[in-house]
């Protein structure tokens, strides 16, 4: 199957078997992964670090590069197979040494997991002047993976795991005011701006990276227990959102619906590994499977058309190059 994603044109079901309750072992079972090397960011913690431990277990090499390497040291201890590196996701220079070092490895790349992520934060920007959320979301993401691209193609088969979200229908792109400067800010639009951006950038990368043998796949891992990302919530935006009452008690409802970390990571894994994905790219799954579309309408399960729109990719890609000053090359006819 050599079609494009475009529109949501490939959102059905892939017949997993898997579900909601499945866990990263569960989806990787059987599967051998000897001799293959994966970077996983934001793997020292979370599903992140769930991911790393599942991918080492299988036989990868795992590299996981960290801002905070000596927290990383000690979420990763005892681990098999793991190497652990220095990036930081809001420092450009900082993406760009650590790609350059693992080119100058020779090693080639069969998964790239742009895992890390941030949520919940105050208007913040980085150097650049770009809004936190797009340039640790997205747009590090878009530069390790066009810095990272010859380590790729190396690998003759690889996969581009971008970790997406049910946020992404919190809001389609601004392409008129991406970075917040005419307009008030508010953290679940930046967020789920960033979300789109990353379905939109799947999309468009496996269009023109699957002549390579790189596959691109955007994912929802789910509503996660016991994770990092709402570190900087606070209490009247959860309530806000419905999930905590008025004493800030999470509701029995919220609780009931949330996936554990094992659980939150089984979708990733199910992307990286899955050989039902062999011959199709470019889509965004939930479940451990791909996922249908959503309502136009309302906010639902599923993925939402604006978000692999292809006039939509193809202008973010564009922006994104002016944003980041790369010119992501794919091919020579690109």
């Amino acid at each position: 199957m050599e079609q494009n994603n475009y529109q949501g044109a490939l959102q059905k079901s892939a017949g997993s078997g898997f579900n909601s309750n499945s866990s990263a072992s569960d989806v990787i079972r059987g599967i051998d992964l000897t001799g293959k090397i994966a970077i996983v960011t934001g793997g020292n913690t979370g599903i992140g670090l769930e991911t790393t431990k599942v991918l080492a277990a299988a036989g990868a090499t795992v590299i996981v590069p960290a801002r905070d390497t000596e927290k990383a040291k000690r979420n990763l201890a005892g681990i098999a197979n793991v190497e652990l590196e220095t990036m930081d996701l809001m420092d450009p220079d900082s993406i760009d040494a650590f790609a350059a070092q693992f080119l100058n490895s020779g090693r080639p790349l069969h998964l790239l997991i742009n895992n890390a992520g941030i949520m919940w934060v105050p208007l913040r920007k980085d150097q650049r002047g770009i809004e936190s959320q797009l340039a640790t979301n997205y747009l590090a993401a878009f530069q390790l993976t066009a810095r990272l691209w010859p380590a790729l193609r190396k690998a003759e088969g690889a996969r581009v795991v971008n970790v997406s979200s049910h946020g992404h229908q919190f809001a389609p792109f601004h392409f008129d005011d991406p970075h917040f400067l005419h307009r008030e800010y508010e953290t679940l639009q930046a967020y789920g701006q960033s979300k789109t951006a990353c379905n939109l950038f799947t999309v468009e990368l496996d269009h023109w990276a699957k002549i390579y043998g790189v596959r691109a796949y955007s994912l929802h891992p789910g509503s996660i227990a016991g994770t990092e990302l709402g570190r900087e919530a606070t209490l009247e935006q959860f309530q806000k959102l419905g999930f905590l009452d008025a004493d800030g008690n999470l509701l029995p409802e919220v609780l009931a619906s949330l996936k554990t970390i094992p659980q939150g990571a089984a979708t990733t894994v199910w992307c990286a590994t899955s050989p039902l994905l062999n011959h199709i790219g470019g889509v965004y799954c939930e479940d451990a499977d791909i996922a249908e579309l959503a309502s136009d309408t309302s906010v639902s399960s599923g993925v939402k058309r604006y978000s692999l729109d292809e006039v939509n990719a193809k202008r973010l890609w564009k922006m994104s190059e002016e944003m980041t000053g790369i010119t992501f090359k794919i091919s020579e006819s690109f």
